[in-house]
């Protein structure tokens, strides 16, 4: 308001904006709203997210987010598929942590097939769900930082994640597109080799994390762009079914890891990070702390996990060993019933859920016993975290909805599923 007193008492300024264009009165350029649009194209929406904006001046009244671009239909080609033939497709989900949806597949598989995992299958998974989370994390913290101004964290962040993929590019032997996970356990046994390569990561990745760290905490900017903007109440953000950081961020404990624990995390020792203040820096703190969680996940998991098998041995329902289908007939007729016909679990319903970086991703299939579910629905976090943005964005400013879209990190391929 004052900067609007500024302008109509400097005589000269209004005297040259009036010249420009005669039929402007500043009267209705302060009374007029404006409705723009930001995205789908465009940077700071992380994929292809639109948001109508109706502003008065550069206050936001009015926020509505638009979904729908990608055109994926995920779930509806599940049911032209058998099981594992959509294992690929869970990569594409979120492709920022693509192994975490690998592994959250799998587990949902096979609670509704009644299949067993080895133990040291179960902490291969637990070490990439992990490697996962960090990656996913370093992703949102440097585009977050990116969206802010500060283009040396984001720097950092992917020098790290790439770090963690030349891990992926020897353990499984793909960088991106990963499909590791295989029900009963997963594609390849993890090397000492990769075992030793992890390690040699997390002792390596203290230092570089806490000059990350120091980086943006110390910078005035970046903290002051954040703190206070873009609130979510903790019963707000209960009611509108957020999960993840973003929900740790208003205060909830919840952490599914630590609530309906699954694989080892029951007899694993690490903290739920939570901050009251809601806020866009609230959140930045949650998933910096979770890193350093994961890290001492991961450490664990290496101190513990033995020799032993890494996939099941169920012949109707798991892929057997190339070894053993090269070498054995009725290993190779397996093989080829469960890759053409793929598994039939018994006729009913689950739903599974598991931690993820965004948050609660869940899978609930109905199966009428044959090979492909009948049908199947994604609970995916980045979907149900978006419906807090008009609540974040209205009565802030334009230029602070860039911060709060990175403040919850969507990954569009998990929304438009």
């Amino acid at each position: 308001m004052n900067k609007q007193i500024d302008i109509t008492n400097d005589e000269k300024l209004l005297n040259k904006l009036l010249e420009s264009d005669p039929d402007l009165t500043i009267e209705d350029a302060l009374e007029n709203e404006m409705i723009i649009n930001m995205g789908p194209q465009h940077p700071a929406t992380h994929g292809v997210l639109r948001l109508l904006l109706r502003l008065d001046g550069e206050t936001v009244v009015k926020c509505v987010p638009e979904l729908g671009y990608l055109h994926r239909g995920y779930e509806k080609m599940a049911e032209n598929m058998n099981y594992y033939d959509y294992i690929p497709h869970t990569d594409r989900l979120d492709y920022t942590a693509n192994l975490c949806n690998n592994v959250a597949y799998v587990l949902a598989v096979e609670k509704l097939a009644g299949i067993e995992v080895p133990e040291r299958a179960t902490y291969i998974r637990m070490i990439i769900n992990e490697l996962g989370r960090i990656m996913g994390h370093l992703v949102a913290v440097g585009t977050f930082a990116l969206d802010v101004g500060a283009i040396t964290a984001f720097m950092w962040t992917f020098r790290e994640r790439e770090y963690i993929q030349n891990i992926f590019d020897l353990l499984i032997g793909a960088r991106f597109t990963t499909s590791y996970t295989r029900f009963g356990g997963v594609a390849s046994d993890a090397s000492d080799e990769a075992l030793r390569m992890i390690k040699n990561f997390l002792d390596r990745f203290k230092d570089a994390f806490d000059e990350f760290e120091r980086l943006l905490n110390t910078n005035r900017i970046f903290v002051e762009r954040l703190d206070g903007i873009g609130l979510l109440p903790k019963d707000r953000a209960i009611s509108l079914g957020i999960t993840g950081p973003n929900l740790r961020g208003s205060g909830v404990e919840y952490d599914i890891r630590r609530a309906k624990p699954y694989m080892f995390y029951d007899q694993t020792d690490f903290k739920v990070p939570v901050y009251n203040e809601g806020d866009c820096l609230a959140r930045y703190f949650v998933r910096v702390d979770e890193v350093k969680e994961s890290v001492k996940i991961i450490y664990q998991c290496l101190d513990k996990i033995k020799p032993g098998k890494f996939l099941a041995n169920d012949p109707k329902k798991v892929l057997p060993h190339k070894d053993e289908i090269y070498t054995k007939m009725e290993e190779l007729i397996h093989d080829f019933m469960l890759v053409n016909f793929g598994i039939n679990p018994p006729v009913g319903d689950t739903y599974f859920s598991v931690e993820n970086p965004k948050g609660e991703l869940g899978f609930y299939f109905v199966s009428n016993g044959s090979g492909h579910p009948w049908k199947l629905k994604i609970r995916s976090p980045s979907f149900c975290n978006i419906q807090a943005l008009p609540l974040m964005c209205e009565g802030q400013m334009i230029s602070d909805v860039v911060a709060i879209i990175g403040s919850i990190d969507p990954v569009m391929g998990e929304a438009d599923k």
